[in-house]
């Protein structure tokens, strides 16, 4: 069983991270002042000022300063969360001191210390080295007069230690030795976790690590936190963006470290319900889908044809021909289709449910049905599933990040809204509670 979380968000979409002093600069806090400045969709869920890897050694005296001085004018109209880097490293007890000393300095609440939220704390190692860090945030509390445990820490995961490590955290959590209660994000960083490893590639891009990111996601979920994804660097590859952040949530792994304020806007919008359901059709290795035209789902592709055969029908797939009689043929189809549910589907399936329950009915069956038109030959399929209460928590999930957005962000109702229309969102907003 899962201990019970400590922090009031349950999803975070989109971990941004920003240099905080660029050299060579008039103004070298001007990417911080313009990150800080994001508004609606475009902002992120998570703000990382980092003065870690993206701000050069010689310029993060500098940033920690420029961190000081963005958030306090910025920081109370920030939409998101904002959780500084610092500096941190499990064999280097100089470069943990820095870190140190870096988070006194942000954490000074006659600077932006009162819009801090938290830090985040990178190339940590076993859980020995995560309770120093917890440590170092206690004395920084206690320095600037803060209550304990009103500092969050997250932790980058970039190393085996590390991995091993979040098996330990639940165990440790809660002990009057540390204030391991005050985790929040788990992140992974995969460019250094394949270096720590020593992993290699033919063509040297880094190994997509599914492993990691089902250990991050299982190590959250049973500790009460969040599960982060590493950078996608490839900041051009959307569809590639899109692709790794479907197979995370598979996972369980909802966000995902931004780069660019384009990645922000892609990562924010992503995991929310489409406005719209669509079917997938299954052709050979891949799901293609139908495109949505007068009540029918029409397939367009060369690789998949239908034709009508006297009173029965011919299919032909990838070079395979097979003769179907009516039934035969709407068997074959649904097998090979699926649907993606819209935000208003999930609301109506939901709220059915409910209904259902109150009357005495611990399951009931859901209709799903589409006319499909492949070469201009239209066959009606329909399937039943049957909801009981598993498949209605199951279902509740994207319902609640939903209503976790909603709750967090008000700077972005108004896209919510233009996005699904006021009523559906008024809806969304109360089933399941």
């Amino acid at each position: 069983m899962s201990v019970a979380r400590q922090y009031d968000r349950e999803f975070v979409r989109t971990f941004f991270t920003t240099p905080t002093a660029v050299e060579g600069e008039d103004d070298s806090a001007k990417m911080l002042r313009s990150a800080a400045q994001l508004r609606g969709i475009k902002a992120p869920d998570v703000w990382v000022p980092d003065n870690e890897d993206a701000t050069a050694p010689s310029m993060r005296e500098e940033g920690a300063q420029n961190i000081r001085e963005v958030v306090a004018e910025h920081g109370a109209e920030f939409p998101g969360e904002i959780h500084p880097r610092v500096v941190w490293h499990r064999e280097s007890p100089s470069t943990r001191y820095q870190g140190f000393q870096q988070m006194l300095t942000i954490a000074d609440p006659d600077g932006s210390g009162e819009h801090i939220d938290g830090f985040v704390v990178p190339e940590v190692g076993d859980i020995d080295d995560w309770k120093k860090a917890d440590e170092a945030l206690t004395v920084v509390e206690h320095e600037h007069g803060l209550e304990e445990g009103s500092l969050s820490m997250s932790v980058i995961v970039e190393s085996g230690e590390a991995e091993l490590a979040m098996g330990d955290l639940r165990a440790e959590m809660g002990k009057p030795s540390n204030n391991l209660e005050r985790m929040f994000l788990l992140v992974d960083g995969e460019v250094d976790y394949t270096k720590d490893m020593r992993a290699m590639t033919p063509t040297g891009e880094l190994p997509p690590w599914p492993e990691l990111r089902h250990n991050t996601s299982r190590g959250a979920s049973a500790a009460g936190l969040v599960a982060v994804d590493g950078p996608y660097d490839d900041i051009r590859d959307v569809e590639g963006y899109r692709d790794r952040m479907q197979d995370n949530r598979a996972k369980g792994m909802t966000g995902i470290w931004s780069l660019t304020p384009n990645q922000v806007e892609v990562a924010n919008t992503a995991p929310l319900p489409p406005e719209s359901g669509s079917w997938l059709l299954e052709v050979g290795d891949r799901e293609i889908e139908l495109e949505a035209t007068d009540d029918r789902h029409v397939y367009d592709g060369d690789d998949l044809s239908l034709e009508e055969s006297g009173e029965g029908y011919v299919l032909r797939v990838d070079g395979d021909e097979r003769d179907l009689d009516e039934e035969g043929l709407h068997e074959e189809l649904l097998g090979r289709t699926s649907y993606i549910p819209s935000m208003d589907d999930i609301v109506d399936s939901m709220e059915e449910f409910e209904a259902a329950k109150e009357a005495g009915k611990g399951a009931i069956a859901m209709t799903q049905s589409a006319t499909l038109d492949i070469d201009g030959v239209t066959v009606d399929i329909s399937k039943d599933r049957m909801w009981d209460e598993a498949t209605y928590q199951a279902a509740q999930t994207p319902i609640m990040l939903f209503q976790d957005v909603y709750e967090h962000r008000p700077d972005q109702h108004d896209a919510l809204a233009d996005k699904y229309g006021a009523d559906l969102v008024e809806r969304a907003t109360d089933v399941g509670k």
